[in-house]
């Protein structure tokens, strides 16, 4: 009882400075592309860029196949791939800016009655945001070189939820530790760079030893990202009681996130 109270505590929060979870939700994805020529076609252009990138690499120089249930050419492969870039990017820039969430935001801290919980949410409302947008222009490559798009793409939405509330429990975690411990800045870009190749990005889960799956299983990007190449690539149905456990972990996550956070906010103007 305590547990649903302490949490809905936040949701009362947010709905309370819904408002302000708007504009700044806004001003964080605009922001990114401010006084830029090409404004929002940069949340297009730059994972293409890196699917080029490494489509030639893995394709051409390495020559990488997929494997069962996908085609063997390039654009099949470069199609597969640029699915799990997107998911991974999503989680990437949710916590390479998680850890500056309060120490770059000093007066909300000191100077003014600010509602820091809000910030992991905002954070995680731009990446999903980018996320949505790479993905809508992966349909439209898929559907100018297919020639049809598979109607379970849908779902997509659905299933990079639980990647959403993941990004809030982290985010809430890590936006803390930043005050705390400067150096885990430092150490969140190894680990973005370590999850790229630790997950089913380049290559399908099935491919490896059957007990290095066990462990790829408990990355959290790992079903995110083979159901949504499920749904968007195959044209198959989500898992649905995968995908339940997924949201049940995910909200876990926010609940621990926003725990830690609460308890660890006092000595925020302290050390900041």
């Amino acid at each position: 009882m305590k547990t649903a109270l302490f949490f809905s505590s936040y949701i009362n929060v947010v709905i309370k400075n819904i408002s302000l979870v708007i504009t700044l939700s806004e001003r964080e994805i605009k922001g990114k592309y401010k006084g830029s020529y090409l404004g929002f076609m940069w949340a297009i252009i730059n994972p293409l860029l890196l699917l080029l990138v490494y489509t030639f690499v893995f394709s051409v120089v390495f020559k990488a196949r997929w494997g069962a249930g996908v085609g063997g050419d390039k654009l099949d492969f470069a199609l597969v791939m640029f699915v799990g870039i997107v998911v991974h990017g999503m989680l990437a820039e949710s916590l390479l800016k998680s850890t500056g969430l309060i120490l770059n935001n000093p007066n909300y801290v000191k100077k003014i009655i600010f509602p820091l919980e809000i910030l992991p949410l905002v954070n995680a409302i731009a990446a999903f945001t980018h996320a949505l947008i790479a993905l809508a222009a992966l349909l439209v490559v898929f559907l100018c070189t297919k020639a049809y798009i598979n109607w379970t793409c849908i779902f997509a939405p659905i299933i990079l939820l639980p990647l959403f509330f993941y990004c809030i429990g982290f985010g809430f975690i890590l936006a803390s530790l930043g005050v705390f411990l400067r150096d885990i800045s430092q150490g969140i870009g190894f680990l973005v760079t370590a999850l790229l190749f630790l997950s089913p990005v380049f290559y399908p889960v099935s491919s490896l030893p059957e007990n290095y799956q066990e462990w790829m299983n408990v990355n959290p990007l790992t079903l995110i990202i083979e159901q949504s190449r499920e749904v968007i690539i195959l044209g198959k149905l989500p898992d649905w009681m995968e995908l339940i456990k997924a949201y049940g972990l995910s909200i876990l996550s926010c609940f621990i996130g926003y725990a830690w956070f609460q308890k660890t906010r006092k000595g925020f103007a302290d050390v900041i």
